[in-house]
């Protein structure tokens, strides 16, 4: 993979998670990144949020309608 951006933020470990087994399953190439830093005991995490998904540019919009679908159905419950 190359030329990689940083496509969404995540707030939390499980969102996270949800995320990638759904881009595993779409077979939609991506970097799950966690901005823990176990020197600083994720201070990072507290100010940048838990992490992000980096994918190449030609995935955007599919990982963006993906995120927001899952915020909706968050929001919802």
């Amino acid at each position: 993979m190359e030329d990689l951006e940083r496509i969404v933020d995540l707030d939390n470990e499980i969102f996270a998670k949800l995320m990638e087994t759904i881009l595993l399953d779409r077979k939609i190439p991506h970097i799950l990144r966690t901005y823990h830093d176990s020197a600083y005991d994720g201070l990072f995490a507290f100010s940048q949020g838990w992490g992000c998904i980096e994918a190449s540019p030609e995935y955007r919009e599919e990982i963006i309608q993906i995120y927001d679908e899952l915020k909706k159905q968050q929001k919802q419950e």
